[in-house]
């Protein structure tokens, strides 16, 4: 009898720590689960962004997409977030004749110091000529790459030949590097962070000259046989070209759509600038974000009290 329990006794034991050991593993591959679907899982714009913080200013669109200001966003849930999902951002900045020697220095060291800090970060430098490229001293999860401008003689507009030349390096490269993309003039100067609360689908940067004025005022394109045609009383925001963004493929999609029009107005004669055509298609592909002037603010500007904290000055006059 006793040697029967004995037996009973370790049998039972041994089943003890076979189930114990199989708990263990069972709860290390759900911690795994869990940690991968804490990964994937969707990020709410409820769990980041409060637009009740800032009620003197506008933070919602019409189509419900969050205007950023500073006050609306919870940085560290959004670190949080990202972090997990080893991002990697694109710059792309264009910089040819006098805006090298004027700009390109300042505006990779300020990029450099406030761009996205503690990710993985390519700055793309579209040039035509290397040989007046400044030292360049990175920090760390930093790279640039050098992309040559070419040029036809049917190009005229240095915009167009920027997107000509972006569009080709995108879809060379580009899209398969990172999965964010800003496009940005070199004539500006970071001068606070620029961080995660600006990755989007679609990033459009609201103009600080038309911002606090009256839509019937924006100066879009009105001659209706353009490409860029805005009717009077049509139109939600004025937007600026010196900083677009969102995912490489929406940031080609718009490209695309530029190079069209620009294609269309010369078949009727007509040409528009590089702004009209992006406030065109962002009035008809509404962007999923859009920055407030404290992103992009002309520093000839007098600052008026709703802009808290300018991100990046643009120097307007330069043009």
């Amino acid at each position: 009898m006793n040697s029967k329990w004995k037996m009973l006794l370790l049998t039972s034991f041994a089943l003890l720590l076979m189930l114990i050991k199989h708990r263990s593993r069972i709860k290390n591959h759900l911690e795994k689960i869990d940690l991968c679907w804490e990964n994937e899982k969707e990020l709410r714009l409820s769990d980041w962004f409060n637009p009740k913080k800032r009620p003197d200013v506008k933070t919602t669109t019409d189509w419900f997409a969050p205007i950023i200001w500073e006050g609306t966003y919870n940085r560290q849930v959004l670190e949080k977030y990202y972090k997990r999902l080893n991002i990697t951002i694109g710059l792309a900045v264009f910089a040819t004749g006098k805006f090298v020697d004027q700009y390109l220095e300042q505006f990779l060291q300020s990029a450099n110091k406030h761009f996205m800090i503690g990710y993985n970060v390519i700055f793309y430098i579209l040039m035509d000529d290397f040989s007046k490229l400044p030292p360049i001293e990175l920090g760390p999860l930093r790279t640039f790459k050098l992309c040559t401008v070419l040029k036809q003689h049917v190009w005229k507009d240095f915009n167009y030949i920027y997107m000509k030349n972006l569009d080709m390096y995108i879809i060379e490269h580009i899209q398969h590097e990172v999965d964010f993309l800003f496009s940005m003039t070199v004539n500006q100067i970071f001068k606070n962070d620029f961080g995660v609360e600006t990755l989007g689908k679609s990033v459009a940067q609201l103009h600080a000259w038309w911002y606090f004025r009256h839509a019937e005022n924006f100066p879009y394109e009105r001659r209706p046989k353009s490409a860029a045609f805005i009717p009077f009383g049509e139109g939600d925001f004025y937007y600026q070209s010196a900083v677009f963004g969102g995912t490489p493929h929406e940031v080609l999609a718009f490209i695309k759509e530029y190079q069209k029009g620009v294609t269309s107005d010369n078949r009727n004669g007509l040409k528009s600038i590089y702004e009209h055509y992006l406030n065109k298609y962002l009035f008809i592909n509404k962007p999923t974000k859009l920055l407030s002037p404290e992103y992009n603010w002309d520093p000839n500007f007098r600052t008026p009290p709703q802009i808290k904290h300018v991100k990046i000055a643009w120097h307007s006059k330069s043009i």
